[in-house]
């Protein structure tokens, strides 16, 4: 009975001691899984250009905005106040020159209207505890002001830093203002002289995101409609090209971010090819766009096709199909050549190759066709002209939003200017 109760007893402290230990364990996979995030992020940023590569410069500008702010701000004012100018320099290097110059104005006017009425209640009254409770309120309020933007918080703490040291005077408020000045001008500069920061890379990327998908979807379609296919799939082909907003959506964002990092770039000859490289990527989403809106009209014909309940809509016969799928194939080879184009690094080859996609995905636009008429004509049923019909128009604008693309109409115009 006393080993039993012993080992109960050692059985009881193992368990104790397990659960209490559980969070500590739990903790360091999280410290350890953080950590090796971190390594991994900053190997990406050492290995190519990218988002960690562009983390680390930014984050090495505003450690450098900072000190030179605090060096400049020491040698002109006295030590008493130039903590300011660092503490604006360092969250004004941000991602695009033009955000820093604008925030910088917000936030300038911002400490400026804090540091004002702070100053206009101190000096008077003196006691900093009693202006606080005045003055506090009244500058965190101030702060929702619109024009403010995300730096209305800098009217309150700006009171604070004037309040805090003790009797306020003009000479400590003038400092404090010429120092939020300096650190404002510093960050700026800093900024948009050392390595001024171009989203261009993430535009790219993101178009390229958008035409894969597309790509991929088509390709999928084409798959299927090689094989028996149900109401089921056919809905998950249609929710997928519903998707397909979002990821043009996403480019879109990134070209506006690209085309705002321009302004106020300093950097000509940098700005003139984004601007460049923007306008071709936006007219590469605009060519998806009419894509998407093809695919999702196409998927929406099958989805009523493939519906047991709707008996009035036949399902697309094999010998349909398979000419259909072939042509699919060649849209989404088209496409394929089409980002290329748009993206790539040879995108004279890859108009090439775009061009010729598109003349064979009309000769097979040529087989569907009659291969829809052959079965039509075979089947007296006028229900066949609301699947074949729909069938027959998205193949068309399919081929036709990509033939018209700016890449596919530049390749033509340049054959026809050498003959």
């Amino acid at each position: 009975m006393t080993g039993h109760r012993a080992a109960t007893g050692k059985c009881m402290v193992h368990t104790q001691s397990a659960t209490r230990s559980a969070p500590v364990r739990r903790a360091a996979h999280t410290v350890r899984a953080e950590v090796a995030w971190g390594a991994r992020a900053l190997r990406r940023a050492w290995r190519s250009p990218g988002r960690e590569r562009n983390i680390v410069i930014q984050s090495g500008k505003a450690a450098l905005a900072a000190i030179l702010a605090w060096l400049a701000a020491a040698w002109l004012l006295p030590n008493a106040f130039a903590l300011m100018a660092p503490w604006v320099a360092v969250v004004l290097v941000q991602s695009t020159v033009y955000r820093s110059v604008w925030q910088g104005l917000q936030q300038t006017l911002a400490i400026t209207t804090g540091t004002v009425l702070a100053a206009a209640l101190g000096i008077p009254f003196g006691h900093p505890v009693l202006v606080m409770i005045v003055v506090l309120p009244l500058t965190t309020l101030v702060g929702n002001w619109p024009r403010f933007g995300n730096q209305g918080i800098y009217a309150a703490t700006a009171a604070l830093f004037t309040l805090v040291p003790g009797q306020a005077t003009l000479d400590s408020t003038v400092s404090r203002l010429l120092a939020a000045l300096l650190g404002t001008a510093i960050g700026i500069a800093v900024n948009a002289l050392v390595l001024p920061p171009s989203h261009l890379r993430s535009a790219r990327e993101a178009v390229d995101a958008a035409v894969r998908e597309a790509r991929e979807v088509i390709t999928d379609l084409a798959d299927g409609l090689d094989e028996p296919w149900e109401y089921d799939r056919v809905s998950t082909w249609h929710e997928r090209t519903r998707r397909l907003p979002r990821a043009i959506n996403s480019g879109q964002s990134a070209i506006d971010w690209s085309r705002e990092s321009l302004w106020f770039n300093p950097d000509r000859r940098r700005r003139a090819e984004a601007a460049r490289q923007s306008d071709k990527y936006g007219e590469a989403l605009a060519t998806l766009e009419e894509v998407s809106d093809r695919l999702q009209g196409l998927t929406r014909t099958l989805v009523e096709a493939a519906d047991e309940n709707d008996e009035e809509i036949p399902r697309p016969d094999h010998a349909v199909t398979r000419p259909y799928s072939a042509f699919l194939r060649k849209v989404a080879d088209a496409l394929d050549a089409y980002g290329r184009s748009t993206t790539g690094d040879a995108p004279e080859a890859a108009r090439r190759e775009l061009r010729e996609a598109i003349a064979e995905a009309r000769d097979t636009q040529e087989e569907v066709r009659t291969e829809i008429s052959r079965y039509v004509e075979s089947t007296p049923e006028n229900a066949h002209l609301t699947v074949f019909g729909p069938l027959m128009a998205e193949a068309r604008r399919l081929a036709g939003a990509l033939a018209t693309s700016d890449a596919a109409s530049k390749d033509s115009r340049e054959d026809s200017s050498r003959t």
